[in-house]
């Protein structure tokens, strides 16, 4: 770094430490948080929201506010990710596989307390790396094509596997179908519309949120309302030893901070590759490269929370670097920033590298200084957050479940995505309690347009030599790896080909193999359904299928021939028989929790016609009276909650509702049958 650079970085701290720019840089940081915490709204509404408010700002006040909402985002979402399994955005989805079991086990404040300071550390390692290769990253990233960005999609989904803890094939079938559900829609190359049932709302693809809160949030509620438990089952959970010991665990676990905030600001600064990627990245990376990582991951180790954390953070200085240098946005956000840079006459390109130097690191201040102040007031308020997962599930599920709606419903803000997000609601309770891993059926689901799209255009102008680029060798080598490896690892534990079979014998059924036989015959007719198709919009879904029934064929066999050997003393001893007993996955699994099967599914039954009452109340009346109805209804109903906190509570929620979503959002809310039947009604918020 010569001279001049190190002037521009000093001017710019002159710049930035101007009061008026401190407080708006502190006010971007309020609302990012706040924009977290609140499922559903995520890092590009919330610019969206601010970005008129920066027209009358000069430059570097305006780009600090936004940016300065953008860069603690990733911080606040970890806070409903951990305490209630509700990813605040699709970024945060793989803090769940460990913040939340976490939470389970009384240890809120520190899980907590390791996502602050990890988000804290990754967000400063990312605005470094900003700072001090701008310059240099500009050639690298001028060499990416399509063909690395399939190479790196493929690397993604190499991370399949090991997600999938001692079930790969489930995990291959999982990530298959979050593929095929992402070619839902239009096909990009030709235009034809494949799987859209006639609907509309098909048309452009399944929404990334409904589906991820889906898979994710709903199955955590569900359970918790079954088992009628607190989140937590440690009652005396003291929070504030809990924040030190996960501030500790951060700092134990340095290597793998540097590490994951690597993969966060390299990834990040590859246009495309959102954060939805980069989190999964990160945390395959720690499950293959950390100690004993196979046996406690997606059960409550901080070390899945450290590294999804660091690398999430990490990307907001990546995603800068092609925005600044090439005025290419590095994720939607981005886009919006780039539109402030024209309002604001700020041309980025070669003139930000140079003459606007100083401009530039007042950019990277911000986001430095935001990552600070946000983990600050995080951390002030850690312990009122952990106390939320004692309360009980009378009170947790109606909040959370009402703003899950409403979070879902603002993808598109159709019926659709309720739709979608009970669909994906039972899939993923399905699968959580058949101990399916679901992290590879959203990773499949992000990567399977990228996929797709990339391969077309890599094809059409590369054909095959495309493999032979050097930056692909090397990925696509590595991928190949990630693949092949766990089933090495396994089959070297077991002895070989020979000592597996020779384990086998009359194969065994059982009820939950079912959920085999219904993907079986739903695989073959998708695959047949889509033999007419033309040839470029056939081809990958063709593929897709075919490989799922494969594994499905696969997995099925190999599971049922392994369970009978279990049969036997000797075969009690052995170590497969173990691992199929435990069926271990990296994922939140379902506790035992002393229910039988005809009980639990009466509670689930129980818990549905809460929520087909709640849709049918917002059909009737609309959504803000609803959520008000259905969180005084339950808690009365469910636990005889006392008045004096119900009544309080539900306006609360609904007031909170109508200021963010209906005053600040303007959200168009969906009609409904009272409104429409006396329009006067309207009048009313959300009616």
């Amino acid at each position: 770094m010569d001279f001049g650079t190190l002037q521009a970085a000093w001017d710019a701290i002159g710049m930035i430490m101007d009061p008026m720019r401190l407080l708006m840089l502190s006010a971007g940081v309020l609302i990012g948080l706040v924009v977290g915490i609140i499922p559903g709204i995520g890092g590009l509404a919330g610019t969206a929201l601010i970005l008129p408010f920066t027209f009358t700002m000069d430059p570097a006040t305006a780009l600090a506010f936004l940016l300065g909402l953008g860069s603690v985002i990733t911080t606040g979402d970890s806070i409903p990710a951990i305490l209630f399994g509700v990813p605040g955005t699709a970024g945060s989805a793989a803090t769940v596989v460990d913040g939340y079991p976490m939470t389970k086990k009384g240890e809120a404040g520190r899980a907590l307390a390791a996502a602050y300071l990890s988000s804290l550390l990754g967000g400063l390692f990312g605005a470094a790396l900003l700072g001090l290769f701008i310059p240099l990253l500009r050639p690298f990233v001028l060499l990416l094509g399509s063909p690395e960005l399939l190479a790196m999609t493929l690397f993604g989904i190499s991370m399949v596997s090991v997600l999938s803890g001692s079930a790969p094939l489930r995990g291959l079938v999982a990530a298959c179908l979050g593929i095929l559900f992402a070619m839902v829609g239009s096909n990009p190359q030709t235009g034809s519309l494949r799987r859209t049932l006639d609907l509309l709302y098909l048309y452009d693809g399944l929404p990334l949120l409904p589906v991820v809160l889906g898979i994710f949030a709903l199955p955590e509620l569900f359970d918790l309302a079954i088992s009628r438990t607190s989140i937590a089952s440690n009652k005396h959970t003291d929070t504030r030893s809990g924040m030190a010991q996960g501030a500790r665990d951060v700092l134990k676990n340095w290597w793998l901070v540097i590490r994951s905030g690597c993969i966060g600001s390299g990834l990040g600064a590859i246009p495309g590759i959102g954060s939805a990627i980069i989190d999964w990245v990160a945390y395959g990376h720690a499950v293959r490269t950390e100690k004993g990582a196979s046996e406690t991951f997606g059960k409550g180790d901080v070390r899945g929370v450290i590294a999804s954390e660091s690398a999430n953070n990490a990307r907001e200085g990546g995603v800068l670097v092609p925005t600044i240098a090439f005025g290419v946005p590095g994720s939607a956000a981005m886009a919006l920033l780039l539109s402030a840079f024209i309002v604001h006459g700020i041309v980025p390109g070669p003139a930000m590298l140079t003459t606007n130097l100083s401009l530039t690191y007042t950019m990277v201040w911000s986001v430095a200084i935001a990552n600070i102040l946000g983990a600050g007031l995080c951390f002030a308020l850690s312990g009122q957050f952990a106390k939320l997962a004692m309360l009980r599930y009378t009170i947790i599920f109606p909040i959370v479940f009402g703003i899950t709606f409403i979070g879902a419903y603002s993808a598109s803000r159709s019926w659709g995505d309720i739709a979608t997000l009970l669909i994906f609601g039972v899939l993923g309770w399905t699968m959580k309690r058949l101990k399916w891993p679901r992290p590879p059926l959203i990773l499949g689901f992000v990567l399977g347009s990228l996929i797709e799209q990339n391969l077309f255009v890599t094809f059409s102008i590369y054909g095959f030599e495309w493999l032979l680029r050097p930056i692909v060798a090397v990925v696509v080598i590595l991928s190949v790896i990630g693949f092949i490896r766990p089933l090495v690892v396994e089959l070297r534990a077991e002895g070989g080909i020979r000592e597996m079979a020779r384990q086998i014998s009359r194969p065994r059924f059982y009820p939950g193999d079912i959920l085999y036989g219904v993907l079986i015959v739903l695989l073959v007719a998708m695959f047949v359904t889509a033999l007419p198709w033309q040839t470029a919009a056939r081809t990958g879904p063709l593929f897709v299928c075919g490989a799922a029934i494969l594994c499905l064929v696969a997995s099925l066999a190999n599971l049922s021939m392994r369970r009978s050997s279990t049969h036997g003393d000797d075969a009690l001893k052995s170590p497969t028989v173990e691992k199929v007993r435990r069926s271990i996955h990296m994922d939140l699994t379902a506790e035992d929790d002393g229910m039988g099967n005809a009980h639990t599914m009466h509670r689930a039954g129980r818990l549905f016609a809460w929520v087909l009452a709640f849709l049918a109340c917002v059909y009737c009346i609309g959504m803000i009276p609803s959520v008000f109805a259905f969180v005084v209804l339950f808690m009365r109903v469910e636990n005889r909650e006392r008045w004096s906190l119900v009544l309080p509570l539900a306006l609360g929620v609904a007031l909170f509702i109508f200021l963010v979503f209906d005053q600040v959002l303007s959200f168009p809310w969906p009609d409904s049958l009272l409104g429409n039947l006396w329009p006067a009604l309207r009048a009313i918020p959300s009616v």
